[in-house]
């Protein structure tokens, strides 16, 4: 039996336009992070394929698992011709240094991921 990690696909996001694209602004006490699906190339986000949700977590070195910080529901798709674009955006307090990963499903192509190191 397959397990769900196992349909998780990655890419070079310039390429891509289905993975997250991970922005990271350090600050003083932590740091703001933003998560975009098509960026480079632009995602259509019509009603038939779109980007239904966007997950990002931070995981602070040393600890086990991650931590879900900011998370994004697509709420139109051409309704009315009014369109979202995916982002996902947190601010993230925190003195450790540690990874982000964003996570993100297409309608029709599935999860996809990608990760950041936060220093």
């Amino acid at each position: 039996m397959a397990k769900l990690t196992e349909t998780v696909q990655s890419g070079d996001w310039k390429a891509e336009k289905h993975v997250p694209v991970i922005h990271i602004d350090k600050k003083d006490d932590g740091f703001k992070v933003c998560a975009i699906v098509g960026e480079e190339i632009e995602h259509p986000n019509t009603f038939e394929h779109h980007i239904a949700w966007i997950k990002v977590f931070f995981q602070p070195e040393g600890e086990k698992f991650p931590v879900e910080v900011a998370s994004y529901q697509a709420a139109a798709h051409g309704e009315g011709e009014v369109f979202t674009k995916p982002h996902a955006h947190a601010y993230v307090k925190s003195t450790k240094p540690g990874k982000v990963f964003a996570l993100s499903y297409c309608n029709i192509h599935g999860l996809w991921e990608s990760a950041e190191e936060v220093k």
